[in-house]
């Protein structure tokens, strides 16, 4: 994935709509889970932005004991919460509402009923000097049950919350800020949110003051290795809710969030690149080799091996040397011929009409046996190797599995590849006609001479007298004996002269039919294996390029 130049910002609009076309692609590609988490994290995003855009929802995350409810009513300034020795003290949401109008949709949609209106929107300067200004927003303040409740629903509350909230507010207490539980099950995985991650260090009372700054490291390290920036919103601060210390700056570090209104959406942006790097992970590195003119014939060639192009070259030239045998052969030899099948009409291929319809041809060829089929399968699977190297092995997969979408039908396909081929079995060579031609003077002759020497002989079996035939000069026969043998003697000469022109002939045929078959084998490997093997690549292409948009570097 070719990531955008750093001076290219993108939008959040932008990125869940690279997302979304992302996650339509992988679907039935990448694996279910990753492809249903995105689908989910596009469903938050859609909802959330439907919602109040001009409210910050902020929850309080904690351990039992850490002081979490009472940290949030020294935040609101009231007490709202109810805290008490008594553990676990919240058991259900509690909302704090800055801004009440609006609120009552997104409070629904996370599902909060206990809600008390604190007071208006938040009104924070920002800036100094020429650059001062007054910002506002609404905020949602809650309160949350402890993530490690020993009540089931309480723990289902939290997990589903800290998928929701805009800001989440981790609270920790001297005692327990190394809980295996909260790095391992909460910080760790939304460790991607920094930008809208607190971390506070409650009941700083406890601590005797010179070990503040040794704690605060303690869990700033754990922080760093959860993934946590060890700058900004979420390095660690020292709070007490018993004693105010820290409270007061964390309550204006919470309202600037508010006031800025772009929690939402940075959190938004988190889970939208968060899915999109799962995608690319689930899809694998790398963009695959693609289809070249090698990889094509490759597969033509393997498909024109398991369709039995040269069995049926073969039989062209066969059925070639027949037909000139017919027109050239000895005419007294020529009837024989016709005892001899047509290897082409054997295998019931002939030349077509132009105005037939290629899509009802059939051969007889025999059907493919196990040594054709593995061929046309192992032609296939190479093809698709071939073009998918340098893909993610789930690519890889997606892209033999569309080589082979049309294998059940593709034994057929190729059958119609080779009966729509035009032979032109019909026509004659123009050789033919003179060697034709010569044989039947031969023919003439020889029989003129028999009917000659059958007429002298019966002349002298009847005693009548007749002249003696003529001589040619230098030869000793008569001339109907000579007749007779120059006739049989030419006719034979014709016929073994035809043979071996036929011979001749009928590889030239033979390989104008093997290139013609090719060319119909191509068009079928074309149709039935490398589109299917195009519209994924494209896919790939597509899929590479919405995650670019989803998860591109901020700028």
């Amino acid at each position: 994935m070719s990531p955008r130049s750093r001076t290219e910002t993108v939008t959040l609009s932008e990125r869940i709509t690279g997302l979304a076309q992302a996650t339509e692609i992988a679907e039935g590609r990448l694996d279910e889970d990753v492809v249903r988490q995105a689908r989910q994290t596009l469903d938050r995003a859609g909802q959330r932005r439907a919602l109040s855009a001009d409210h910050t929802v902020v929850g309080f995350f904690g351990a039992t004991g850490s002081g979490k409810s009472s940290l949030f009513n020294a935040v609101v300034g009231q007490e709202l919460a109810r805290s008490a020795a008594r553990r676990p003290t919240t058991s259900a949401p509690l909302a704090a509402v800055w801004g009440e109008e609006g609120s009552q949709p997104l409070l629904d949609w996370l599902d909060v009923p206990d809600r008390r209106v604190v007071g208006p929107a938040l009104s924070v300067a920002t800036g100094r000097g020429r650059k001062a200004s007054t910002a506002s927003g609404g905020l949602v303040l809650l309160d949350l049950p402890d993530f490690d409740s020993v009540t089931a629903e309480h723990r289902q509350i939290v997990q589903r919350m800290v998928g929701l909230v805009d800001v989440v507010v981790w609270v920790v207490d001297p005692q327990k800020y190394a809980d295996a539980v909260l790095h391992q099950d909460f910080v760790q995985p939304l460790a991607r949110h920094g930008a809208v991650t607190m971390v506070v260090l409650n009941q700083a009372d406890r601590l005797a003051e010179r070990d503040v700054p040794t704690v605060l490291g303690s869990l700033a390290e754990l922080v760093a290795q959860d993934g946590l920036p060890a700058t900004g919103p979420s390095a660690p601060v020292a709070v007490s809710a018993l004693t105010g210390q820290g409270v007061a700056e964390l309550r204006d570090r919470i309202h600037s969030v508010a006031a800025s209104r772009a929690a939402a959406g940075q959190r938004l942006e988190a889970d939208v690149v968060h899915a999109a790097t799962e995608l690319a992970h689930a899809a694998g590195e790398g963009d695959p080799h693609g289809i070249d003119r090698d990889a094509s014939e490759r597969l033509t060639a393997g498909l024109a091996r398991a369709a039995g192009v040269e069995m049926v070259a073969d039989a062209a030239a066969r059925s070639y040397r027949l037909r000139a045998g017919k027109h050239t052969g000895w005419i007294a030899t020529r009837w024989l011929a016709r005892f001899r099948k047509d290897p082409l009409k054997r295998l019931h291929i002939e030349s077509h009409d132009r105005t037939s319809d290629p899509g009802v041809h059939r051969t007889s060829l025999p059907p493919m046996n196990a040594s054709q089929k593995a061929s046309a399968d192992s032609a296939v699977r190479g093809f698709a190797d071939e073009v998918s190297r340098g893909a993610g092995e789930p690519w890889r997969r997606s892209v033999r599995t569309a080589a082979r979408s049309h294998q059940e039908t593709l034994p057929d396909a190729l059958d119609q590849a080779v009966a729509r081929t035009r032979f032109s079995a019909r026509g004659a060579s123009w050789w033919w006609i003179a060697f034709d031609v010569l044989q039947w003077l031969a023919m003439a002759v020889t029989v003129l001479g028999l009917l000659w020497l059958l007429g002298l002989f019966l002349a002298d079996y009847f005693q009548l007298q007749l002249p003696p035939p003529p001589t040619v000069e230098g030869f000793p026969l008569p001339v109907p004996t000579l007749m007779v043998v120059a006739g049989v003697v030419l006719a034979l000469f014709l016929a073994l002269t035809g043979a071996v022109i036929a011979s001749l002939a009928s590889r030239v045929r033979a390989r104008t039919v093997r290139r013609r078959l090719l060319r119909s084998v191509r068009e079928t490997a074309h149709d039935t294996v490398q589109v299917p093997v195009e519209r994924e690549l494209r896919a790939h292409r597509e899929f590479t390029a919405a995650l670019d948009r989803a998860a591109s570097p901020t700028a």
